[in-house]
């Protein structure tokens, strides 16, 4: 990884967040057959045995808003 990589090391917090969500649902549909508490315990385990086994998470910067200041008026407002 270069020294300008936009990527920096993701918190085990956010990591844990991320596995959690993803283990009660499916897109946005809320799946049923693991309620909060596991979710987090499994993800909260997760986390701690990717760190023991030498596993480095990487995150990206937060993605910027898009813009409409490029973008032509529309027809009668010019």
């Amino acid at each position: 990884m270069s020294d300008t990589s936009p990527l920096r090391l993701a918190e085990p917090q956010d990591v844990a967040d991320a596995l959690a969500f993803a283990l009660r649902y499916a897109g946005r549909k809320r799946v049923h057959h693991a309620d909060d508490i596991m979710a987090r315990i499994t993800a909260d385990r997760l986390v701690q045995h990717l760190k023991d086994a030498g596993y480095v998470v990487m995150k990206a910067p937060s993605a910027r808003a898009p813009t409409t200041s490029h973008m032509p008026l529309p027809p009668g407002r010019e």
